[in-house]
């Protein structure tokens, strides 16, 4: 099964990724970790995505699309994939979709998050990652037990360069409005397109959204 995660940063495309990962066995890929994988180890194309992920930019698809194909092809994804932040455009949802038939198969569930504003601007200046897990906090909703150290594995958690100031978080806001509303249209035709709020106002948050998705998943 291919899933989709949709929804601007911080409305928790990862964590609900994750809990649907580890309740259903498919390989879950953050395209933002290839970035940083790719970014740290100096190669060619972490080179160039940086130019663009510094600036609060989209990467271009020719950079983008390589990464991803990559992975489709690779072991983590013969049962299937949980693609995170992927595709951001209409173009990059297109050319997916003629990857995968290329390899016969296809997306069959796109899962869209949406959070009011003012929400998802505290919930990344309030967000910090272990750079070896990967595990996610947020220092308000979701600390880790020990202040600054993460719970799986002990190291000190950081936060993000990209989450560190506000004109950042709203540029890159901005950009996914433009950028991803026909994107959503797209799947909404197609009809594999799931519309899920999370939201402290409703009392409604990622665990519980990605619990009720499993649970579905399993029928």
């Amino acid at each position: 099964m291919i899933i989709l995660m949709m929804g601007a940063q911080g409305t928790g495309k990862g964590t609900v990724a994750g809990i649907i990962s580890e309740g259903t066995g498919i390989e879950q890929l953050s395209t933002g970790d290839v970035f940083r994988k790719n970014i740290k180890e100096q190669t060619p194309l972490g080179v160039e995505a940086n130019k663009y992920i510094a600036k609060g930019q989209l990467v271009p698809d020719e950079i983008t699309v390589p990464m991803v194909t990559e992975y489709l092809d690779s072991d983590l994804a013969k049962n299937g994939i949980i693609l995170d932040g992927f595709p951001r455009t209409l173009e990059q949802a297109q050319k997916l979709d003629e990857i995968l038939a290329e390899r016969g198969k296809k997306v069959d569930l796109v899962i869209n998050l949406t959070t009011p504003r003012d929400e998802i601007i505290d919930r990344i200046m309030t967000r910090r990652v272990c750079p070896n897990c990967k595990t996610t906090y947020n220092i308000k909703l979701s600390p880790p037990k020990v202040e600054g150290i993460c719970d799986k594995c002990g190291s000190k958690i950081i936060q993000r360069e990209d989450d560190s100031t506000e004109e950042a978080v709203n540029q890159r806001l901005e950009i996914y409005e433009t950028k991803t509303a026909p994107v959503l249209e797209y799947y909404n035709n197609k009809g594999i397109l799931r519309t899920e709020e999370v939201s402290i106002r409703i009392n409604r948050l990622g665990k519980a959204v990605a619990a009720d998705i499993v649970k579905d998943l399993k029928k």
